[in-house]
C-alpha cells in the first residue's frame, strides 16, 4: 500500500512595512479575513516576537467610545474591548485551535495557522494599550482538546502574553474545564459597575458578554457590507468574536433581536469603528 502523502500548507503571506495605508483594512480589519474573505498573515505570525506590519502605520487608538453603567469603554476595530479608567482589555470568543480540532473530528483541513494569526493581533492590542489586565471573555479554545494539543511554540507565546498581567479566562461552552495555562478561570468577573460573562442572561444590567458572535450589514452604494459587530444598549454588551475561523450571528437573528433593546447600536469593526442602529 501506498505511503500517504503529507498535507503541507503554504506559508503565510508576508506583508512588509511598505504595504500602502489604504490597504491596512485587509490587513487587520475586524479579523484578517477582510470583505473579500482573504486570510493575511502577518510576519509575527511567523515571529511571535516580532512588530505586527500594521503598527508601523498606527500609534493612536482605533476605536468608538461610549458608555455602559457609567464605565467609560472603547470599543476598538479588531474587536476587543478597552476600559481604560481599570486597564482592562477584553476579547471574546477566540476559539483557539479551531484547525486541529476540525482536523481531529475528520471534518475539511484548514490551513493551521488560525491561532498564531489570532494571538498576532492580540498581542498588537496588548502593544497598543499596554493593559494591565486581560479577560478572555470564554470559548477561548475550540475545545479542551484544543487547548491540550496547543503547540509548545504557542504555549509558550501565550505566558509571554500573560507576563506581568492579570489574566483571567472566563469560562465558556467550548471550553467549561480548567485549561492547563496561566491565569485564573472564572464562571464570571465581576468588576464594579460591570460583570463579565460568557453568555447574556436576561435582565442582567451592565453585562459584558460574548458567545454569539455577532455581526451587522449595511448597504453602501448598493453594496452590502457585513462585519463582525460590538451591541449594546442601556444594559448589556456583547463583543464579536475576536478569534480567526469564527463565523458570525446576524443581529436581527434570535436570540440577539431578543436581547437587545428596541434603541440597541451596533458598532462594525474595521478600521474606522461605526456605529449604526442596530440592524433588525
Amino acid at each position: 500500500m501506498a505511503a500517504a502523502k503529507r498535507l503541507v500548507w503554504p506559508q503565510p503571506l508576508i506583508r512588509t512595512h511598505r504595504t500602502p495605508d489604504k490597504n491596512l483594512e485587509q490587513l487587520r480589519g475586524p479579523s484578517t479575513f477582510g470583505l473579500a474573505g482573504r486570510c493575511v498573515f502577518g510576519p509575527s505570525a511567523l515571529d511571535p516576537l516580532a512588530k505586527p506590519a500594521h503598527f508601523q502605520h498606527e500609534n493612536r487608538m482605533n476605536g468608538f467610545d461610549f458608555t455602559l453603567a457609567g464605565a467609560q469603554l472603547m470599543a476598538l476595530g479588531s474587536g476587543a474591548l478597552w476600559w481604560a479608567e481599570q486597564s482592562v482589555l477584553c476579547v471574546s470568543d477566540l476559539h483557539l485551535g479551531k484547525s486541529e480540532r476540525i482536523a481531529r473530528r475528520g471534518g475539511a483541513a484548514l490551513p493551521p495557522y488560525d491561532t498564531r494569526d489570532t494571538l498576532t493581533r492580540l498581542a498588537a492590542d496588548l502593544t497598543l494599550t499596554n493593559a494591565r489586565s486581560v479577560v478572555c471573555l470564554g470559548d477561548s479554545f475550540d475545545d479542551l482538546g484544543a487547548a491540550l494539543a496547543l503547540p509548545e511554540e504557542e504555549r509558550l507565546w501565550i505566558t509571554r502574553l500573560q507576563a506581568g498581567r492579570r489574566w483571567v479566562w472566563i469560562e465558556g461552552n467550548h471550553d467549561p474545564g480548567p485549561v492547563n495555562l496561566g491565569g485564573s478561570h472564572l464562571f464570571e468577573l465581576p468588576i464594579a459597575p460591570l460583570t463579565f460573562r460568557h453568555i447574556a442572561l436576561p435582565g442582567a444590567s451592565g453585562e459584558v458578554s460574548g458567545h454569539y458572535h455577532p455581526k451587522a450589514s449595511v448597504t453602501l452604494r448598493g453594496r452590502s457590507i457585513s462585519r463582525p459587530a460590538f451591541l449594546f444598549d442601556s444594559d448589556r454588551l456583547i463583543l464579536p468574536a475576536y478569534g480567526t475561523y469564527t463565523g458570525g450571528l446576524r443581529s436581527r437573528a434570535e436570540p440577539l433581536s431578543d436581547l437587545m433593546r428596541p434603541e440597541a447600536q451596533a458598532i462594525m469593526t474595521g478600521k474606522t469603528p461605526t456605529a449604526i442602529p442596530m440592524p433588525r
